[in-house]
């Protein structure tokens, strides 16, 4: 590989986890958190990040040891890497604050089997330099991320008339006459907006590679 075609490159993998294999909206994977976290925006946002930084740090560990890592004992290994970097986690959301960590539930713990973390370390980083492994990690993250925000502001917005409800930023949007969608709130919120997203996201692409062997075919 040239050397001009080297930053193309890592910008593929980068994007690759943000839009193309994103990890809700593409590949299906993570929809349990996806699900139940979702109804407040606050809770996309820490479960966001909290994805995010097991992904970097498991996926930039895993990649310096793959070729320490026996064959036999590679997922269990995995495991117990991610396991690590999922109780640091743990124990800081505890740390800074206890109602968001009573709202997250079972489900910082729950990371550790999350689908993409375990996914993309036996894909990518296993298989791929240091470098790569985080940008990887960096775009799948963020992707994740997009997804429970996209469906987390809906859920909000709708189900209680408010944005970032719960922190010290709440803002209100509709007043006080406002009659909240309940259901919105509630699990089959979460499913309804979760499919009209899915739909539209399939459209898009479906749009974009259209777009793109139109173009090619001028």
């Amino acid at each position: 590989m040239n050397e001009q075609s080297k930053p193309a490159a890592s910008m593929d993998v980068f994007l690759r986890g943000v839009w193309q294999e994103n990890p809700v909206f593409v590949m299906l994977l993570g929809t349990c958190p996806t699900l139940a976290v979702t109804n407040k925006v606050i809770n996309c946002f820490a479960m966001g990040v909290s994805v995010l930084f097991v992904l970097v740090m498991s996926g930039l560990l895993i990649s310096l040891l793959r070729n320490f890592i026996p064959k036999q004992v590679r997922i269990a290994s995995f495991i117990i890497i991610i396991a690590t970097f999922v109780t640091m986690v743990d124990y800081a959301i505890q740390s800074i604050s206890l109602n968001l960590y009573d709202s997250l539930g079972a489900f910082i713990q729950l990371i550790v089997v999350n689908c993409i973390i375990l996914g993309r370390a036996e894909a990518f980083a296993s298989k791929n330099g240091p470098v790569r492994s985080m940008l990887d990690a960096i775009g799948m993250g963020l992707g994740f991320t997009f997804a429970l925000l996209c469906l987390g502001v809906i859920r909000e917005v709708l189900g209680n008339g408010t944005l970032l409800m719960d922190t010290p930023f709440e803002i209100s949007l509709f007043g006080e006459h406002f009659a909240p969608w309940s259901i919105m709130i509630l699990p089959p919120g979460g499913f309804f907006v979760l499919g009209l997203e899915l739909i539209l996201f399939a459209w898009l692409r479906k749009w974009r590679e259209a777009r793109q062997v139109k173009t090619a075919a001028i």
